[in-house]
């Protein structure tokens, strides 16, 4: 059985589960009334029966030992044999804790599979709790009253330490009963909480250590679509062929009817389409939109659609558009959908590929040299961008992550990236370094996603998430690159596609729902990266402060003494672009380590200062 949310590709028709529900998650209704009994009482009420009864025997054994205690006492009191009333008791006390430890080794060692001691009775208490807890969800979404209390329930241990070892083929729909339970960003008193995949890797910092991470480490993460002749294993890093190495793709998509053609295009485009995995986050109103898997004919008349060929390597994680709070939230649970795989690519959900966009970019990645590397950019139009013959870029130019300034507004000043330049690169045979990391498309090493998720502590943030993802990866040691060419293009609301495009909703449609918590969450996200020195610390919640935070490799003061950024008074030095097309590949490339774990900034003394500052 598929986890709540989770649905396989290319659905023709919704199978119903077996307990009446689709098997894919729909709208239902809920309330933050009185809720159902507390699942844990499932559990504890059946140790509690089974407690019980040995007590009582116990009991029974207790008080017939106790009487045949007495009487030996008392023959031997008549006898005036203390001595030999001391040892009989202590041969008691012996025979006692020999039963009791024969009484347990027996228990433990019985055969669960027949139901019969401890093991069974643990076996079938997890099975009538998973019951119970199958039986009183809501789709994905629960009331916090239908959640065991923290006090009774077992708690499932959190793998701990570096990341696990990744294998391939990989789905979310393999980890059924596997999910936990967080609390929705959006109700700051906790009444609603979803079923959400576990991280991959659920400790960050375990992996990069508030250090620089080794490439040891580094290449410990990533999957090959092949395991290792010797060893079996699909974790084989840089040994890996670059065809064989596997691509995560991470979607969040919002009412999007386009969705299901960016999922097409990313298959059928691929010169190796069996290495990639799609992951979305499809936040649609059932009956009103369509879903990201489902092909647009049946796969039973034409099973030739990418979708179809490829259902087994597209998982996707379907919530109720009316609990949306924004891009953050949504790529916070895309990224719990990763599984390990050796690259990592964030897009848009309205995004047409060139073709053989796969070797193109991974081409370009390795180019870096940089094992920290991460491409990304603004994408430029799809309108004049691909040849309609052959799938290829008809662009000689690619925008570049330069200009940025402070806005104002009801969530306190920010930094927001603005329009970018877009000419021919000025750095040729690879991709050029730039400061900022942008959104809508990203390519990076699986291990980036691992290291840097999604804060899931931010609802309601549009303008201010690239900055926070940028600023904390900048900390832990990565480098942000511009591709040479672009692999991809985006269908943006104007031209010809402005029609189409105006019709497609947008999350803060749900703002009334949810308003105040975008002006709590950008505290958050400002404290966090140190962009709000004015502010008490004590202003913003610190949850999970570790898992969504900085890293050691580097500090914030040295990305804004670079960039020319005062977080105090809350300016930009401008004309950065005119440094960034010009200077600063080949000034802070020189510094690559010769291990290629990132550019070291310790001996880079530079600051950006305006040399224009009077012209517009």
């Amino acid at each position: 059985m598929e986890p709540n949310g989770i649905t396989s590709g290319a659905t023709d028709a919704v199978a119903p589960r077996k307990n009446g529900r689709e098997a894919r998650s729909r709208k239902k209704k809920y309330s933050s009334g009185n809720g159902h009994s507390s699942s844990g009482s499932i559990g504890g009420n059946i140790a509690n029966e089974a407690c019980d009864s040995g007590d009582i025997r116990r009991s029974d054994r207790m008080a017939m030992r106790k009487k045949r205690v007495v009487r030996s006492k008392a023959r031997k009191s008549s006898q005036g044999g203390r001595s030999n009333v001391m040892v009989l008791c202590l041969i008691s006390a012996a025979i006692f804790a020999l039963y009791l430890l024969v009484c347990l080794i027996f228990f433990h060692n019985l055969p669960g599979g027949d139901g019969r001691g401890m093991k069974g009775l643990v076996k079938r208490t997890k099975e009538k709790v998973s019951q119970f807890r199958a039986k009183h969800s809501i789709g994905n979404i629960k009331l916090a009253e239908d959640v065991r209390d923290e006090n009774e329930e077992e708690e499932v241990a959190a793998p701990k330490g570096p990341a696990p070892v990744g294998r391939w083929p990989v789905s979310i729909r393999d980890e059924d009963g596997a999910f936990e339970e967080i609390k929705h960003p959006g109700f700051p008193d906790g009444h609603v909480t979803m079923l959400v995949p576990r991280f991959w890797a659920e400790d960050p910092v375990a992996i990069h250590e508030n250090k620089l991470m080794s490439r040891e480490r580094a290449l410990s993460i990533g999957t090959c679509i092949t395991p290792d002749p010797k060893t079996g294993s699909n974790t084989r890093g840089d040994e890996c062929p670059l065809n064989e190495r596997t691509i995560f793709v991470a979607i969040a998509s919002y009412r999007d009817w386009q969705c299901v053609d960016t999922v097409t295009s990313i298959f059928s485009a691929a010169t190796h389409p069996e290495r990639v995995r799609v992951a979305v986050v499809d936040q649609i109103v059932d009956g009103e939109d369509g879903s990201c898997d489902v092909p647009r004919a049946p796969c039973a008349t034409d099973p030739n659609q990418p979708i179809c060929l490829h259902k087994n390597q597209i998982d996707v994680y379907q919530m109720e558009a009316e609990l949306a709070v924004g891009p953050v939230f949504a790529r916070h649970i895309g990224h719990r959908l990763y599984r390990g795989e050796y690259y990592s690519m964030q897009s848009d959900a309205h995004v047409s590929f060139t073709k053989g966009w796969d070797v193109d970019i991974i081409s370009q990645q390795e180019a870096t040299g940089d094992e920290l590397a991460v491409l990304s950019t603004y994408l430029t139009d799809i309108v004049g961008s691909i040849d309609p013959q052959t799938g290829l870029s008809l662009r000689k130019t690619r925008p570049i992550m330069c200009n940025t300034e402070y806005e104002g507004g009801a969530q306190g000043k920010h930094l927001r990236h603005l329009s970018q330049p877009e000419g021919i690169p000025d750095i040729h045979g690879m991709p050029q370094l730039q400061p900022y990391w942008a959104a809508g498309y990203s390519f990076s090493r699986g291990h980036f996603v691992a290291t840097v998720p999604y804060d899931l502590y931010q609802p309601m943030i549009f303008q201010g998430e690239e900055m926070s993802i940028g600023l904390r990866g900048f900390t832990i040691g990565y480098d942000f690159f511009a591709p040479g060419k672009s692999v991809c293009f985006h269908s943006y609301a104007k031209g010809k596609n402005a029609a189409a495009r105006n019709k497609v909703p947008h999350f803060w449609e749900n703002s009334d729902k949810f308003k105040g918590t975008g002006v709590a969450a950008m505290k958050r996200l400002l404290g966090i990266v140190n962009m709000n020195p004015e502010v008490e610390r004590s202003e913003w919640n610190h949850a999970e402060e570790a898992r969504y935070g900085l890293g050691g490799a580097r500090k914030t003061s040295k990305f804004y003494e670079l960039y020319g950024i005062d977080v105090r008074k809350k300016t930009t030095q401008r004309h950065l672009c005119q440094f960034v097309r010009g200077k600063m590949h080949n000034m802070f490339m020189a510094n690559l380590r010769s291990d290629g774990m990132g550019i070291d900034y310790s001996g880079v003394d530079y600051k950006w200062v305006d040399p224009r500052p009077n012209d517009p």
